[in-house]
């Protein structure tokens, strides 16, 4: 799991404790032995699904579109048959308490989804929610929705490294908590 990954599980746990619905997802890594063969999506309820695999040389594209990001073919239908209905449920349990609701992370693979996006846009301008949300660093070509999440007023972006993942718990913690208690006002 990546340092990142275990972060936001760390702050999950957290938050639940103090007693504030949780929902949400994050990517875990799958592995074969040693070597990463792929990534799922994961729910914080434990629900699992494909994000992607490997490309076996010896398989072929089945005619439709591929999108591949490396050596990853992401399996797009299977990813929004996971994630998209967790956007579906905010809305249906929405009530007057405050939610935090995990995306890890909007990068490459899941951007391949229009739905995807259109459901982080409307949940990041909900006063009902507060997102802890995972975003890459910058290299190579800015990805434009990655931007617009990054430059975005009501964002605060952590950097995580080695040096400080061990640190950096208590004040993405408090600044999730500082988020809730102001959309109670």
């Amino acid at each position: 799991m990546t340092l990142i990954t275990t972060l936001v599980q760390k702050a999950c746990d957290v938050i639940v404790s103090s007693g504030v619905s949780v929902e949400g997802f994050y990517t875990q890594e799958v592995r074969e032995g040693r070597r990463r063969v792929g990534f799922d999506v994961v729910t914080v309820t434990g629900q699992r699904g494909n994000l992607s695999r490997v490309r076996e040389k010896s398989v072929a594209s089945h005619g439709g579109r591929e999108y591949t990001v490396g050596q990853y073919v992401v399996d797009v239908p299977s990813f929004e048959n996971l994630a998209l209905p967790l956007f579906r449920n905010l809305d249906s349990s929405c009530s007057s308490n405050h939610q935090v609701f995990i995306i890890d992370e909007v990068g490459k693979m899941e951007l391949f989804s229009q739905a995807f996006i259109r459901s982080v846009r409307q949940t990041l301008d909900s006063p009902v929610f507060s997102v802890l949300g995972t975003i890459p660093l910058p290299s190579g070509k800015p990805l434009g929705f990655v931007e617009e999440i990054r430059t975005r007023m009501d964002v605060t972006v952590f950097t995580v490294s080695k040096e400080n993942r061990d640190v950096i718990l208590p004040e993405v913690v408090s600044a999730l908590m500082d988020c809730l208690k102001q959309s109670a006002k």
